[in-house]
């Protein structure tokens, strides 16, 4: 059927106006033009792949999929098609899939440069894939990293596997031994044998406490002994802000200290707010860091008498995710009821890998770094209640009925996000403003009406869903007839979206949401996305 040419011409008013909207970086507007553009003429895959390149803008890479693959079906010469859909493909970590695109891009465009780059860094990423799928151990093989470590044997100048004061009490042993053997008959020497012993394992202890200490020439923030005190916390966070390091042996035991306090949670966790108190819930911070403290500069330090839930995806996308993640589990560590923290859907190895986590803790800490924080994310509870009647999750519902809150704390959580089911839905979905279910505009999880958020919040006894997992503009968005709440809390997202950060405030008993908006903040002159994989700075 041919298109009229009033519609045609009409078409093309819209896609104008649409590229005028994505030059300005309004993209959910630009998608909105580009659809009209569609309606008018479906016909031009110029349409479809530009439609598609505003999904990845903001991260809905199934929709950007399913509008790349229409731009190939309606012109399958049209190599923005395949590239679109290879760039969404990458982004979702379907790296074979992405191959085949990318091949087919360079196939149609054999003298096109960018082509062959974007080719030969995906064909990189599939070898490492591969490689990697082929010496790594079943998880039932697999050990733990974290029992591996002892952080109090990492200090100056020890190199050794072995705890220091366990090395020289096996050696006083030793000498002991020899002795008595050499020497048996003699009671003075065994009393002078058990003596030096006695000498020797003191020197150890001695030994053990002088090396636990760090270089002398470090002069970052220190923990002194197993306690992690809010003036540690507070050194950290100013030579954090001055790009400053902290030394491994403190980083380790931040780290180890907040799994054993998580393994020990369960999966949704009760939160109780005495009437009087307030509560303050985060969303997003995506490594921000700066805005993180800019957050505690407006609503104050987490304390037992000011407590804060983060709401998941602390890290990834922005460059200082370490600084991030280092600071909220110190807060954890010196006082458990002062901080809350949810897994994301980026608290997992195939987003870290990705979008920059994985490369910044290689960058700044070590490989074995990287092992233990993809063993600690598992440990992250998936949801919390607020006194029995706010929902706070990272990403959203499910793609059944009846689901109940006993049935999320049943849940096996201590695994990478599987590709469906419970737990996957609570870290992926996204609400929708019409009734029903619908597919993922993400391509992972589902979209949920108001109709399904009312029946979960009736069924359990509930008052509000609070999510996040999306920007907003006003940095959240009340939906779902007042019944859910959207939280993001990473402003001018990326350094482009231009959007604010929100956090929520409630007061209990009545528990009525306060939210406070802000804008972003200077950082240091460090991109976003420096160290995600080199294909996808390519596409940022």
């Amino acid at each position: 059927m041919e298109t009229d040419s009033s519609d045609v011409s009409k078409a093309e008013e819209f896609k104008v106006l649409a590229n005028e909207a994505f030059n300005a970086r309004k993209y959910a507007q630009a998608i909105d033009l580009y659809s009209q553009a569609i309606e008018m003429n479906s016909r031009n895959a110029v349409y479809w792949a530009n439609r598609a390149f505003a999904h990845l803008r903001l991260e809905e890479y199934g929709s950007a999929i399913q509008d790349a693959a229409k731009a190939i079906e309606v012109d399958p010469k049209y190599s923005k098609g395949y590239y679109r859909r290879g760039a969404a493909h990458l982004a979702m970590g379907k790296f074979k899939e992405a191959l085949k695109d990318f091949q087919q891009v360079k196939k149609m465009c054999p003298n096109d440069p960018d082509a062959a780059k974007k080719l030969k860094e995906c064909e990189k990423a599939v070898m490492k894939l591969k490689f990697e799928e082929a010496i790594s151990a079943p998880d039932a093989e697999r050990r733990s990293v974290a029992e591996s470590i002892d952080f109090r044997s990492i200090g100056k100048g020890h190199n050794s596997l072995m705890p220091t004061e366990l090395a020289i009490a096996a050696a006083t042993v030793a000498v002991m031994a020899a002795v008595v053997m050499l020497f048996r008959t003699s009671v003075a020497t065994i009393v002078a044998a058990v003596v030096v012993g006695l000498l020797l394992l003191f020197g150890a202890y001695w030994w053990s406490s002088y090396n636990a200490d760090v270089e002398p020439q470090y002069s970052g923030a220190r923990i002194e002994g197993d306690v992690i005190t809010l003036d540690f916390v507070k050194k950290m966070m100013d030579d954090f802000k001055n790009q400053k390091c902290l030394h491994k042996r403190y980083a380790y035991q931040i780290v180890l200290q907040t799994r054993d306090m998580l393994l020990a949670l369960p999966p949704l966790v009760d939160i109780n707010v005495p009437d009087g108190n307030h509560f303050t819930v985060c969303g997003d911070v995506h490594g921000q860091y700066y805005d993180l403290l800019n957050i505690f500069e407006l609503n104050g330090l987490p304390s037992e008498e000011n407590p804060y839930l983060f709401n998941g995806d602390f890290v990834d996308r922005g460059s200082f995710s370490l600084e991030v993640i280092l600071t909220l589990f110190a807060f954890k560590c010196m006082s458990p009821s002062a901080i809350y923290l949810a897994r994301g859907n980026h608290e997992s190895k195939s987003m870290n890998k990705i979008y920059g986590f994985e490369g910044e803790v290689r960058s700044k800490l070590s490989d074995t770094f990287v092992e233990l924080f993809a063993e600690v994310f598992c440990c992250l509870p998936l949801a919390h209640v607020i006194n029995g009647k706010v929902f706070v999750v990272h990403g959203g519902l499910f793609s059944v009925d009846g689901v109940k809150l006993s049935d999320i704390r049943a849940i096996n959580r201590f695994c990478e996000p599987p590709e469906e089911g419970l737990m996957c839905e609570l870290l992926w979905s996204d609400p929708q403003p019409l009734p029903g279910r619908g597919p993922s505009k993400r391509g992972v999880g589902l979209s949920f009406g108001p109709d399904v958020t009312k029946s979960f919040l009736q069924e359990n006894n509930l008052d509000l869903v609070v999510r996040s997992h999306e920007v907003k503009d006003e940095g959240y968005e009340i939906e779902h007839d007042g019944k859910l709440i959207t939280v993001f809390s990473a402003p001018n997202y990326c350094d482009q979206m231009g959007n604010k950060g929100a956090f929520i405030r409630f007061e209990a008993p009545d528990l009525k949401p306060n939210i406070v908006t802000y804008a972003a903040v200077p950082h240091p002159d460090v991109k976003p996305m420096a160290y995600a994989n080199n294909f996808l700075r390519m596409f940022s």
